[in-house]
């Protein structure tokens, strides 16, 4: 695991929320070094703490550990959202018709 990554994009995401480390540990129930040890990435956060910052980051775990995961579903996703988000109206209606029949001939073969 890339702890510096993780601590760049926990510090990233406080900064932009405008809280101090002292503030996001009290909202984490943990101390303040603590957060600034995670932020300088000396240390990991439990799943519980991580979960925590999650919420009080108001930030997806996706988002934070961006770095460390591999192409799996949520990035295909997005990539589909930033097409999609890029498309034209008349590209959308295409696209729409496309998953409509690549889809239809997918059920039809179970």
């Amino acid at each position: 695991m890339n702890k510096k990554a993780l601590g760049k994009r926990i510090n990233t995401a406080r900064k932009s929320r405008g809280l101090t480390s002292e503030r996001l540990s009290e909202l984490c129930h943990v101390n303040a070094t603590y957060v600034r040890q995670i932020e300088s990435g000396t240390k990991v956060p439990s799943l519980p703490v991580f979960i925590d910052l999650c919420n009080a980051l108001q930030t997806s775990p996706t988002f934070l550990l961006t770095d460390m995961l591999g192409p799996n579903e949520m990035s295909r996703f997005g990539d589909l959202c930033t097409l999609w988000r890029d498309a034209t109206p008349e590209q959308i209606q295409i696209i729409m018709a496309m998953l409509q029949s690549a889809l239809s001939e997918l059920q039809g073969r179970d």
